[in-house]
């Protein structure tokens, strides 16, 4: 660092300090209380805030894609098919295992121990409060105190870990979209849209909320009602994204915040627009003192002109932003996006932090038996299992497979969130020794880092709302690392290896010296050791003592399984 820049630096702190010292005592060490100062979030010191989080997706309310149930989708079948096959008390066991178990405070404190700084809590309102239609008085509002027990215990556990909770309300009663698995919607009741005494029962639960978490700087914000997407002016569209005036959605956000002020005038109140959270057509001037805006980020380009149409609406409305959920991406797509946001003052809060599935930070392991399971709940098992093996494999995946102990992590991930959109220096994903024997050199253990730096390849991520094309894989084999490098099921070697692409391999060797080089795999490959000239299996590569950079390139189809090196004598 420059002395300038030191001085500066200096300046700055003693700045703070003097501030302090001259008017107020710091607030205590923990979250702080966050709100809207202009078009920034800010702390209660003035100072802007990042958020990076991750959200709970698929605890309070499980989505069938994130279980392989798409075929099922919202969770009230899912569970109803469950009910079906074990019965309804098993079933109810399995459902409260799960809860019990998918997020404990070890999940917590890993996210804290990697970086983030905020978790997003996506909530089901039926875990707090009865359904219209099952409440014994109408109009009345019946509260389960299990369901706030549980965010009192996620609040507690992300305080104790220095983190901020976002409370989002995910599934409203009656549902508020038309994307029917996001709120667990029953099309065949009336939606949130269709019922006043639904919309009435979401602005009770609202107070409720604001009633019992109105003291707690943990909790950053009211995110108030997730992804709206539904037709108010135009019902051919079916999401919203084309509606103009939109009234009733933005009354109703308005009638929610009201509603929370009553009670709380501190926390922040986040909204979202129509179209899965991104249309603010008819939302008119802001109607709070301390709100900012949300919008959804999936599949598109991360370029300016993404987020052009939300700079703009910052620039209009004077309000924040946040990236309330984004992710379901690779590597590649995860750091460009999270780059640019934050270039521009903006938080995030990506999706989710777990399940079955690789491109997330933790991986829910599952075995063939689950698939069985699976297949049978979908009507596609030729031999359908019992409810004693389904009940067994569902409550297995309840109590111990989703918890955080026997998940596995995903270190490239979280290295491409929270690391790779500031610093794009590859780093070794494990230590590779080369000692006095020699080494063997797992290929799909190549360098953590950016594309173009750690390794290079064709197919990099999924831009399918961007090119109105498929979705692409980057990732073949859905396996193992969630870069653009094909891993083949198993896990064990890389695949789809074609010509141009490349690995690189940073290896520590005990002594300078000339080296034997075999290649494990199928088509032609090369080794180049410190921009070496490369060779073929069979060739030799000059290693210095200590560090060394190694590249494996492809020549034309190939699949590749390790890299050795022996030293020859």
């Amino acid at each position: 660092m420059k002395f300038a820049a030191v001085l500066a630096a200096a300046v700055s702190l003693a700045a703070v300090s003097n501030a302090f010292a001259a008017d107020t005592p710091p607030p205590p060490p923990g979250p702080q209380w966050l709100k809207a100062d202009g078009d920034r979030i800010v702390d209660e010191t003035g100072a802007p805030v990042i958020l990076r989080g991750m959200g709970l997706g698929g605890w309070m309310l499980q989505e069938g894609y994130m279980l392989r149930l798409s075929k099922l989708g919202q969770e009230h079948v899912i569970r109803g098919k469950i009910a079906a096959l074990v019965g309804p008390e098993r079933e109810a066991a399995i459902h409260t295992a799960w809860l019990d178990n998918h997020t404990t405070k070890a999940d917590i404190d890993y996210m804290a121990a990697a970086g983030f700084n905020s978790v997003r809590l996506p909530m089901h309102y039926a875990l707090l409060t009865l359904p219209a239609d099952q409440e014994p008085v109408p109009g009345a509002d019946t509260w389960k105190e299990d369901g706030f027990r549980r965010i009192d215990d996620l609040l507690a556990w992300t305080k104790a870990a220095g983190m901020h909770l976002i409370l989002d309300l995910h599934a409203a009663p009656g549902g508020q979209g038309n994307d029917l698995a996001i709120s667990d919607r029953d099309p065949s009741k009336p939606s949130l849209w269709e019922s006043p005494e639904n919309q009435r029962k979401t602005i009770a639960l609202w107070k409720k909320l604001a009633e019992r978490y109105r003291d707690e700087p943990a909790i950053a914000a009211y995110d108030v009602l997730n992804e709206p997407n539904w037709d108010f002016d135009k019902p051919a569209m079916k999401n919203g994204c084309g509606d103009e005036k939109q009234d009733l959605l933005w009354d109703f956000q308005r009638r929610i915040t009201a509603a929370i002020r009553q009670v709380d005038q501190r926390h922040l109140v986040i909204i979202e627009g129509n179209c899965w959270g991104n249309n603010y057509k008819g939302m008119g001037k802001r109607w709070d003192g301390n709100m900012a805006l949300s919008f959804h980020k999936y599949w598109n380009r991360n370029d300016e002109a993404a987020l052009e149409p939300f700079l703009k609406l910052r620039s209009e409305t004077g309000l924040p932003l946040w990236l309330g959920e984004s992710g379901e991406n690779s590597n590649v797509w995860f750091a460009d996006a999270i780059r640019l946001v934050e270039g521009h003052g903006i938080g995030w809060a990506f999706w989710p932090l777990k399940k079955i599935g690789f491109n997330q930070p933790l991986q829910v392991e599952v075995g063939p038996d689950y698939d069985a399971v699976v297949a049978t709940l979908t009507g596609e098992a030729k031999t359908p299992v019992s409810a004693d093996k389904a009940y067994a494999v569902l409550m297995r995946l309840a109590s111990h497979d989703v918890r955080f102990e026997n998940n596995t992590a995903h270190p490239d991930v979280v290295d491409a969130m929270l690391r790779q959109p500031h610093d794009a220096t590859p780093r070794p994903f494990k230590p590779h020794k080369i000692t006095a024997k020699g080494a063997t050199i797992a290929a799909v253990d190549y360098d953590l880092g950016v594309i173009g730096k750690a390794y290079w390849d064709k197919d990099a991520a999924n831009y399918h709302v961007a090119t109105g094309g498929e979705r692409t894989l980057w990732n073949n084999g859905r396996t193992g690392r969630n870069d653009g490098v094909d891993i083949a099921p198993g896990g064990k070697s890389v695949t789809d290896f074609t010509a141009g692409e490349w690995l690189r391999y940073t290896v520590t060797a005990d002594r300078a010296g000339t080296y034997d080089v075999k290649i494990q795999g199928q088509g032609p490959m090369t080794v180049s050791a410190n921009a070496g000239a490369p060779v073929r299996t069979g060739g030799a590569v000059t290693l210095l003592a200590g560090t060394n950079v190694l590249i494996l390139k492809s020549d034309g189809a190939a699949e590749v399984t390790s890299v050795t090196l022996t030293p020859l004598r």
